[in-house]
């Protein structure tokens, strides 16, 4: 179940990782333009930036404290705020009709939600 959750965190932070440099350092307008980025152009830039910033702390979250041996505990508080993350991803994606992408969020609410499970009480990290 370790290695399970190992990989579960490392993938959450390779999607978080993702997209947190795209919503950090690619233009509002240019985020729009792509399939699925509708929202963004009813955000602020100050919002869009805000959240590729969580997004980013989310990917060093999900593995760094962990790896580095520097308060482990942070690994499932990071997976409980991706799940509130993705609960407004998909309210977003809900409310603009984008089902598919509610979906691909509650997938990785999923993931995240095991990780905190894990985490929190199967195989937590000691020490």
């Amino acid at each position: 179940m370790h290695l399970t959750l190992w990989i579960a965190a490392g993938l959450l932070a390779t999607v978080a990782l993702a997209g947190g440099v795209s919503k950090t350092f690619v233009p509002k307008e240019k985020l729009a333009a792509h399939s699925g980025g509708e929202w963004v152009g009813q955000a602020g830039v100050g919002f869009v930036k805000t959240l590729g910033i969580l997004e980013l702390l989310a990917a060093a979250g999900l593995i760094l404290p962990a790896a580095l041996g520097i308060a482990p505990v942070m690994v499932p508080v990071t997976a409980l705020c991706w799940v509130l993350l993705m609960v407004g991803a998909m309210i977003t994606h809900g409310r603009l009709g984008q089902f598919r992408l509610a979906l691909l969020n509650f997938a990785y609410l999923a993931v995240a939600a095991f990780i905190a499970w894990g985490r929190f009480g199967l195989e937590p990290f000691t020490g």
